[in-house]
């Protein structure tokens, strides 16, 4: 757990750091001129954590330095959304005179969305029981008047749910409202502002396409749903079965018809395309790839990038539209999809202002012969 400094004055010669530094690093590149997309300079993140630090009848929030290893009290969290501040102070107010909800509590994890919903999750070194079920939905009611919050309970082999262990966000993209639910410990796009940015951008770089559209990675369906308006079916791939659900769930509640998503790695994938293995999880979905007339291939991978085997697969393909989180492996498989296509479109979105991280988009075009 690290921890962002907040320096909103200099927040766009931060960002001229990292555009000068990323130009550097795909310097060997054809490249076209780069997009950058600022972030909000506070109250970017949807998401935090915090550890709880008890001292006798005190008890606050902390996060630890990585390089000093000190303790830093946080009573406000600036990078953190607005919502996470104003719930902050309440809970601590509430944790300090409620013996059962406080003890053995060592950490807090936030999830917010830009749509008023928040899920708090406590985590415990003791086993939660009824009377701390009891407490935890008499607080919620306390909080109903100020917040809609939800409230899951944590401890070894433990999970406890008040009502839903999910926030729904509405992001506006491309003049329409998209709706996602948001699963506590899956994958989300941390920067809400970011994220529709990003969405916006890719239906952009897609807008006039034909054919369908493959995704490895798919998530909860952040990319594929924005996506389905510009091609007539997506495919998506995501090995997460809480994401799966959680995908499925956004494909109803958006009423789009054209997206089918279905549980299975990248490299499984592979080997299902390339007829290495069949897959009763494929034929159960009744999905015939063969059917399927993918010129455009999504694909947004770990930190680790894509293996060997997928950037040859992915590398078949006409379009090719890549965001990475780490720069370094997608430097790696961009050396090698260059070899037989194009950099269109390259941006920088700026996930984690005063951070080290960047976010990046590609979009590549094979080069006829």
């Amino acid at each position: 757990m690290s921890i962002e400094f907040v320096d909103p004055d200099n927040y766009e010669s931060q960002l001229d750091a990292k555009k000068t530094q990323f130009n550097r690093l795909f310097s060997t590149f054809e490249l076209p001129e780069l997009e950058c997309f600022a972030s909000p300079k506070t109250h970017y993140r949807m998401r935090s954590q915090f550890r709880v630090w008890h001292e006798d009848m005190d008890l606050y929030f902390y996060m630890t330095d990585q390089e000093t290893r000190q303790r830093i009290r946080v009573d406000q969290f600036p990078p953190a959304s607005e919502l996470i501040n104003q719930l902050m102070p309440r809970l601590v107010e509430e944790l300090k005179v409620s013996p059962i909800l406080r003890y053995k509590l060592f950490q807090a994890n936030f999830l917010s969305s830009m749509s008023g919903e928040i899920m708090v999750s406590f985590l415990y070194h003791k086993v939660l029981d009824d009377e701390w079920l009891t407490e935890i939905k008499a607080l919620k009611e306390r909080l109903s008047s100020e917040f809609k919050v939800n409230f899951i309970g944590r401890a070894r082999k433990q999970k406890l749910v008040v009502d839903h262990d999910y926030v729904i966000e509405r992001l506006q993209v491309d003049g329409q409202e998209l709706i996602y639910q948001q699963v506590e410990n899956s994958f989300t796009q941390p920067n809400g502002k970011i994220s529709e940015k990003m969405l916006d951008w890719a239906i952009e770089c897609t807008r006039n396409s034909e054919g369908d559209l493959l995704e490895l990675y798919c998530g909860n369906g952040n990319f594929s749903l924005a996506l389905a308006k510009n091609f007539d079916r997506v495919l998506a791939t995501e090995i997460s079965t809480p994401s799966v659900n959680s995908a499925q769930y956004n494909i109803a509640a958006n009423n789009i018809d054209n997206v089918a998503i279905v549980r299975m790695s990248a490299e499984e994938f592979t080997q299902a395309i390339n007829g290495v293995r069949e897959f009763n999880r494929l034929k159960e979905k009744k999905i015939d790839l063969s059917s399927y007339r993918c010129n455009t291939i999504f694909v947004d991978p770990p930190r680790a990038g894509l293996d060997d085997e997928t950037v040859k697969m992915v590398q078949t393909y006409d379009n090719i539209m890549y965001i990475s989180c780490n720069p370094e492996t997608l430097k790696a498989n961009l050396e090698v999809f260059t070899q037989t296509h194009d950099i269109k479109r390259f941006s920088l979105f700026d996930q984690f202002p005063y951070t080290h991280h960047t976010e990046a988009g590609v979009y590549l075009v094979k080069r006829k012969d």
